[in-house]
């Protein structure tokens, strides 16, 4: 290697030490950029990565043990996440099924912009025998394999197809694993053969390496811009979303909510950006938002994005913001959704955009009759947050909003609550009063279920001090229940909330507004006409938690769930809290969607809900627009 020093390995060998000397670097603060790896093994990673995590040792890179490939990515995510995208880890599988398991987990990692390295095990590519084992076989491409799946889902993709190519496409993963405006899932994919073939690897790779993760700064013109729109607005609402939290920019975000008297609405994602007993925190936004938030949506005059990509929950199916002369301002790092909704853009980091416009709008405040009445309709909300948390019985089966109720008391600043999918997400974006940055973990941007356990796995990893609950409705468990072995072969004590409702409670409940009248949507046996009508299985779901090493503690009522829940926390073992609550056909104690989503019904039925349906449909619909 033109005389300078190199070290022999193999190819999974040096990946693993280059993986080892790579960090991020923000504000000053060093971070290990892949601080472990998860991985299941078989024939296309077991001699090759599999021998390279072996050799190198836990000091090196420490390896996790995981029981499905698609679970091990949202752990790995979870992990991002509470590190503010800064430390991610790596997950290896073997080829087909392992390889095609990453798919779902890879495309969760990429909708929420959080970094994952995935490292799939690929087909021969020196062809020794055609096909090998779980090969796919295409007839018009012979170096297509199952793991270009992961291509339309990750944010960098290639397969090292010689030794050397390793380096390229190793410095560019990590490129965009550090790229707060690219980054989501990066994919190497690795011939078995490649991983193990030898090559003499320049020591220069691997040396420390830092990815210094961008904070870049506004121009002075749009400020300028952003600023008199600002000033010309007689109800501005801002719109914080996830890139609050990427950003750190919690505290920058109050200081210009302190100086201007602007209201916060909050996505899914950005739901504690401010502390929801601020004065200017409205809660939620969108279809599973407050109706104060809504209420002012629909009369803004000017909406401030900040770090969000307004999704369809968030605009309510563009219904939701209907004054005739609403604009929009967005602050985003990304210029693909700063300029969504013909926005006027600031293109930058979160927080350096935020305390460039605060110091450029000194002076300025909303008018108190404003302010006055938002922090009314706060008031007004809270009290309905309060009925839904209240139990008069202390002694009778809670409902979902009382089993949040009863957590709510029990939870510290610190801890994490984590949920994805079924009907808590709007249940938590209505209800939930989240009280610091990271306490509310929702992944609603793919809201995918059986994220839940091993995302809370991997929040525990990345914060082992602080109490993580997973959030989990029967059908979600039922789904993804795996990691629970991986928690209790680590000891990592994460608590998990079982509500068993007998069926998909959120997707019955719009069946029935759309006309499906609930079909499919219960866990029944079949009645005498074939449906799903008939009594719940008797499935024990605590039992088979129990089964899998938690702890397991059953409570049948308010007063027993309250007592549960404090000796989950108190635990320190894994947990598993399981509560029946009310069944999947009834009505869970929230207060009703205060915005519209669209979920097109169909235009010609005969049975009667659905002709309704159509009808609600269309009028709805008609209140959809574009915002140019």
């Amino acid at each position: 290697m033109n005389g300078s020093a190199v070290r022999r390995l193999t190819v999974a060998q040096a990946l693993v030490e280059f993986l080892a000397h790579q960090y991020t670097e923000r504000d000053g603060r060093r971070h290990r950029l892949i601080n472990a790896t998860w991985g299941i093994f078989g024939h296309g990673n077991v001699a090759g990565l599999g021998q390279a995590l072996l050799e190198s040792g836990p000091d090196t890179m420490p390896y996790l043990q995981g029981r499905n490939e698609q679970a091990m990515v949202h752990a790995a995510v979870g992990y991002a996440r509470q590190n503010n995208r800064l430390a991610a880890q790596a997950v290896t599988t073997s080829i087909g099924p392992g390889a095609t398991n990453l798919v779902t987990g890879a495309a969760l990692a990429t909708v929420n912009r959080l970094p994952v390295l995935l490292l799939p095990g690929d087909i021969f590519a020196t062809r020794p025998a055609d096909p090998v084992l779980q090969q796919l076989e295409v007839p018009y491409a012979g170096d297509i394999s199952v793991n270009d799946a992961l291509r339309p889902v990750s944010r960098y993709f290639d397969r090292v197809m010689r030794p050397e190519a390793l380096i390229p496409a190793a410095l560019q993963a990590m490129r965009v694993l550090a790229d707060p405006a690219e980054t989501g899932a990066v994919t190497l994919a690795l011939p078995q053969d490649v991983q193990a073939e030898a090559f003499d690897w320049p020591e220069e790779f691997f040396a420390d390496r830092v990815w210094h993760v961008r904070r870049p700064a506004p121009e002075a013109t749009e400020v300028a811009a952003a600023a008199r729109t600002v000033r010309a607005a007689r109800r501005p609402l801002i719109v914080a979303g996830g890139g609050v939290h990427h950003s750190e920019a919690e505290d920058s975000l109050r200081a210009l909510v302190d100086a201007t008297g602007i209201p916060v609405a909050s996505t899914q994602a950005g739901k504690g950006s401010l502390r929801y007993d601020h004065p200017a925190d409205i809660g939620g936004i969108g279809h599973t938002g407050t109706a104060v938030a809504d209420d002012l949506a629909r009369t803004a005059d000017l909406v401030i994005g900040v770090g969000t990509r307004y999704s369809d929950f968030t605009t309510a199916s563009a219904t939701l913001f209907a004054d005739p002369a609403v604009r929009f301002l967005n602050l985003n790092i990304t210029p693909f959704d700063a300029h969504k909704l013909g926005a006027t853009t600031v293109v930058a980091d979160a927080r350096a955009a935020l305390e460039a416009l605060t110091a450029e709008l000194a002076g300025h405040r909303v008018d108190e009759t404003y302010e006055a009445e938002y922090r009314t309709g706060k008031t007004a909300w809270e009290r309905r947050v309060d009925a839904a948390y209240a139990a008069e019985d202390e002694t009778a089966r809670p409902s979902q909003t009382q089993v949040l109720g009863a957590l709510d008391a029990v939870v510290g600043d610190e801890d994490v609550v984590i949920n994805a999918a079924g009907s808590l997400p709007g249940d938590l974006h209505k209800l939930w009063r989240a009280r610091s940055p990271r306490q509310y973990h929702l992944e609603y941007g793919y809201s995918c279920m059986g994220y839940e356990i091993p995302g809370a796995i991997g929040v525990r990893l990345a914060a082992p001090a602080t109490p993580v609950w997973a959030l989990v409705g029967d059908g979600t468990y039922l789904m993804m229940p795996t990691e629970i072995v991986t928690a209790v072969q680590e000891g990592i004590n994460i608590n998990v909330v079982l509500l068993q409702n007998h069926g998909y409670a959120s997707i019955g409940g719009l069946s029935e507004t759309t006309g499906a009248e609930r079909f499919g949507t219960a866990y029944r046996f079949r009645a005498a006409d074939g449906q799903y009508t008939g009594d719940p299985l008797p499935v024990d779901l605590a039992a088979n938690a129990a089964s899998l090493g938690m702890d397991v503690l059953r409570a049948k009522s308010v007063g027993e769930l309250r007592a549960a829940l404090a000796e989950a926390r108190a635990s320190d073992r894994p947990t598993c809290v399981y509560v029946e609550t009310e069944t999947a056909d009834t009505v869970s104690g929230a207060p009703e969607a205060q915005a519209w989503w669209d979920v097109p019904v169909a235009q010609i039925a005969t049975r009667p809900a659905a002709v309704k349906a159509r009808e609600d449909y269309d009028r709805q619909a008609a209140a959809r627009r574009r915002h140019l």
